[in-house]
């Protein structure tokens, strides 16, 4: 009788387990490769997280010059360094070479020409200053500011995010800020990256109450980047809280005046730029001349968000645009991965995009002016712990980091309208 018949069950045959794949070998042999960057100090780690991400812009800022025509700036095809030095670069290069106007230049309707004015100081004077040591000219010398400046940004950045994360999360921020799709203009001669330091450093000295050492970088703050108001606002805020809370978390003598004189110093430097202007040219209205001078008409406070609402989807629901980015803002700053950033934090970016509201024409240099939202880079980061998302955060950075660069580098002539500064 066979074994079937009488009920015994049939010996199978025993498959071999499987050996490991090519891709598990290449996994193994990545984490040996990076084994010793995870005992590596913090600030090996964030600097390869920035040179990495500096690499790659660099590789698209040749790939967008490959292809770019001619402009004003430089023939078809410029070299890295050409391709860069345009749009507010080279009024950086003018105040480099020499200085600021003593008059405000002006149409025959007494309208103010676009000048030096709209643009701060600390920028080109370290580029200057680089110049007189190493004999290096503008284009150079302002690239070096702005990329060292974006690495000690991106260094005080972890720091700062390290007051409400771990380190792992504290990286991932960094990371996010990095490489976020406007980031390339880390390295190119604009003042963003030198602001965001000083932006960054003087908001986690606010956070750890160190009130008179911020001092100085508020000071290097107003004096780099338009950012003294709502800054003046969140240490109004900090200090205001800090008072009213003061029975239940003691607000020491010392440290309440060190505080109110840290408020008057960013209140006063809001307008130092503004008042310097009007110092040096005898015109009260120099520097509101100067930066609406771009837009062809005057100042009126968050007005320019509705008449771009009205220009995209028509009189009807343009004015329910700006209406609507608010509650979409407010809804976003209250979620629950922007609150563990810390109320400091979110305050920042509350009363950062409130000045935006209230002072910038929407055009496509809105997407750089975001870079100091920088903060919500650690929200988006707490949002999951996920790698598949982190990782796919940066992959999707990175492509429109390509768009970014692409559209708005590229020159088309400007005196069709086609041009959009980056």
């Amino acid at each position: 009788m066979n074994e079937v018949a009488s009920g015994a069950s049939p010996t199978l045959p025993v498959k071999p387990s499987p050996g490991p794949t090519i891709n598990d070998e290449l996994y193994a042999l990545l984490r040996r490769f990076l084994a010793p960057l995870r005992r590596a100090p913090w600030w090996i780690k964030v600097t390869l997280i920035y040179a990495a991400t500096r690499v790659l812009a660099y590789a698209i800022f040749l790939g967008a010059a490959w292809h770019a025509e001619a402009s004003p700036w430089g023939g078809r095809q410029p070299d890295y360094l050409t391709f860069i030095n345009r749009w507010d670069a080279g009024w950086y290069e003018r105040i480099f070479d020499g200085g600021y106007p003593t008059t405000i230049p002006r149409n025959d309707d007494g309208t103010a020409q676009p000048n030096q004015w709209a643009f701060y100081p600390v920028f080109p004077m370290l580029a200057r200053g680089l110049s007189a040591v190493t004999g290096l000219e503008w284009a150079g010398a302002g690239a070096i500011v702005a990329t060292v400046a974006g690495l000690a940004a991106a260094l005080m950045m972890y720091l700062l995010f390290r007051n409400f994360a771990l380190p792992g999360t504290a990286l991932w921020g960094v990371a996010f800020f990095a490489a976020f799709p406007v980031s390339a203009i880390l390295q190119v001669p604009y003042a963003e990256s030198l602001g965001i330091f000083f932006l960054a450093a003087a908001l986690h000295l606010l956070i750890k109450k160190k009130y008179v050492a911020a001092i100085p970088l508020v000071i290097l703050l107003c004096l780099s980047r338009p950012a003294g108001v709502p800054f003046a606002a969140v240490v109004a805020i900090h200090v205001g809280l800090r008072w009213w809370h003061r029975k239940e978390r003691p607000f020491p003598g010392s440290e309440m005046v060190s505080g109110l004189v840290l408020l008057v110093v960013s209140a006063v430097m809001a307008f130092a730029w503004m008042l310097t202007a009007w110092w040096v040219t005898g015109e009260r209205t120099a520097y509101t001349d100067t930066e609406t001078a771009w837009r062809g008409s005057a100042l009126v406070l968050f007005k320019p968000w509705f008449d771009a609402g009205v220009d995209l989807v028509g009189p009807l629901w343009g004015p329910v645009l700006p209406v609507l980015l608010v509650i979409l803002a407010f809804l976003y700053l209250n979620s629950r991965a922007v609150r563990r950033i810390g109320l400091e934090l979110q305050i920042w970016c509350g009363m950062y995009l409130l000045y935006l509201m209230a002072v910038l024409h929407p055009q496509s240099s809105t997407f750089r002016m975001l870079l100091p939202l920088f903060p919500l880079a650690l929200a988006a980061a707490f949002i999951s712990n996920s790698r598949a998302y982190r990782w796919s955060v940066l992959v999707m950075f990175s492509i429109l980091e390509i768009v970014w660069v692409v559209w708005l580098w590229q020159f088309s002539a400007i005196s069709t309208g086609a041009a959009w500064p980056p």
